[in-house]
């Protein structure tokens, strides 16, 4: 069966092709020109972290199948595991953007304790109208980042970049409107979620069971159902299950697969165990719900 698109990411190829695009090895790009961009019209997930920042114009489109629009002024953050889909962007759009790999995101050393209740934040909420102030640091940081990675004769020029993109994210994380969330969120015990939630972007087809996760950071389902609970407002089982059946969204909406092949491609044992479960999470059958974006 052939797939009507392909939702496994950015393809960094293709960006390089039709964007006067400034790469950074193979895990990195920058641009300050979108016009040639082809924006996704179906949910693709996204496997790496993405910044744009809106200059002029507007975007409409879904993060996570939930709808979202931004505008001049607006950074959005898109992270390693979110399906992103763009519906409609205005004749002046105009942006800038950063893709990362995870790789390359990893590379970068953030101090996770300090970010991750911000990205947290961002996950669930990842438009952020900036102010003025803050519009004009991105920008700097942006513009500083571009010379820095232009400079490919410059021996350093890696560990520049690097310490930039930490100058940039962190500060993301002292914007005014992340500033009380992250107020709230940082005594959580934050790393522990997101190794649980690193485990469920690489297990989810695997299983969907508690204690399988439990077992694999050496806790009781107990009790990382109880610091989850804490430290993000969901039960574990939230978690997974609402991964679960983003997942099969995704791809009942962006490929051709039948209902018994995504059952397949999500290891249930059968296509009908994946339709009630399926039924059971959102209200509907695979198959109504994919007749029903359809019509």
């Amino acid at each position: 069966m052939i797939q009507k698109k392909n939702t496994t990411g950015i393809d960094f190829d293709a960006v390089r092709e039709t964007l006067p695009a400034e790469p950074l090895g193979e895990d990195f790009i920058m641009a300050d020109d979108l016009s040639g961009v082809p924006f996704f019209d179906y949910p693709t997930k996204v496997d790496q972290t993405v910044a744009t920042i809106c200059l002029k114009g507007y975007a409409e489109g879904s993060v996570d199948l939930k709808p979202c629009c931004y505008a001049a002024n607006d950074l959005v953050i898109i992270l390693p595991g979110q399906i992103l889909q763009y519906t409609h962007r205005s004749d002046d759009f105009s942006a800038l953007l950063i893709v990362m790999s995870k790789r390359f995101t990893e590379n970068i050393e953030l101090g996770m304790k300090e970010v991750i209740p911000v990205f947290l934040y961002l996950r669930e909420n990842p438009v952020v109208h900036l102010d003025e102030a803050e519009r004009t640091q991105l920008l700097d940081y942006f513009h500083i980042l571009k010379q820095a990675v232009q400079q490919t004769s410059n021996l350093y020029r890696m560990e520049m970049v690097r310490l930039l993109l930490q100058a940039f994210f962190y500060g993301i994380n002292n914007f005014n409107q992340l500033r009380e969330e992250y107020a709230t969120q940082k005594e959580k015990k934050d790393t522990l979620f997101d190794a649980f939630y690193q485990l469920l972007l690489q297990h989810y087809k695997d299983s969907r069971e508690l204690s399988f996760y439990a077992g694999k950071l050496c806790l009781t389902p107990k009790h990382l159902s109880a610091v989850i609970k804490k430290a993000t407002g969901k039960s574990a089982f939230e978690w997974i299950n609402n991964y679960v059946v983003l997942e099969a969204k995704s791809l009942l909406l962006a490929t051709d697969l039948t209902v018994q092949q995504i059952s397949e491609e999500l290891n249930f044992p059968n296509q009908s165990f994946f339709g009630k479960y399926f039924k059971r999470m959102t209200g509907l059958s695979p198959k109504s719900y994919r007749g029903k974006k359809e019509g």
